[in-house]
């Protein structure tokens, strides 16, 4: 119903920020990793927001990125894992670390969020592992971040994702873990001159 909402930052509270869209404030919870990254209030942004309705409340819940909102509705599309379960996991972790523990079938890492046993975090593995790629996460790593101006933007041009996911193949290939490759990829910095064969050797040191 309410995919984003645009306006100035009115309040920020614990996992919670006001934003005033034509003289209305709307009450967005979000997870602690949207709060890190706003300033302050009186500044502009846009949160794409998921509307969650139950018999006694309304609820809005907002990230900065539409992935974000993506994975967390793959996330509360599990069974025993509620809105309120999933802001709690993409406060803990990251939403790459998320996707990378997710690929790797490390339930481990996923339980560490709190709420979140280890029952739940396996069935988070299992019925979402086939259902992201290693060339997804990748994707929405690199990707472009959201409209929001003050927020610094991750952009990748196209010939830098194809050659990641080339080297994250390469690396998968060589027995390697999707989620390790990854980690590894991510820190090798691409430019226009980069070649695959770089940016695999580059990792390789990593690894």
């Amino acid at each position: 119903m309410i995919r984003f909402i645009s306006g100035i930052v009115d309040y920020i509270g614990e996992r919670e920020v006001v934003i005033e869209n034509n003289g209305i404030g709307y009450r967005i919870l979000v997870p602690d990793t949207v709060l890190n990254r706003i300033s302050k209030t009186g500044s502009e942004i846009k949160l794409y927001t998921y509307l969650n309705v139950r018999e006694d409340a309304m609820q809005l819940f907002g990230f900065l990125k539409r992935d974000e909102l993506e994975l967390f509705e793959m996330l509360i599309s599990v069974s025993g894992l509620g809105p309120k379960g999933g802001l709690a996991m993409l406060s803990a972790l990251s939403a790459d670390d998320i996707r990378f523990a997710i690929i790797a079938g490390d339930s481990k890492t996923i339980s560490k969020t709190p709420g979140v046993g280890a029952k739940t975090a396996g069935k988070i593995v299992l019925e979402l592992k086939d259902k992201i790629s290693a060339e997804d996460a990748i994707e929405s790593s690199f990707g472009e971040d959201s409209d929001n101006a003050n927020i610094p933007s991750g952009g990748d041009s196209s010939k830098a994702a194809t050659i990641r996911s080339e080297a994250v193949q390469a690396l998968e290939a060589l027995g390697y873990s999707a989620t390790d490759a990854l980690k590894a990829v991510r820190e090798v910095e691409i430019t226009d001159s980069t070649t695959t064969e770089e940016v695999l050797k580059a990792c390789l040191k990593f690894m």
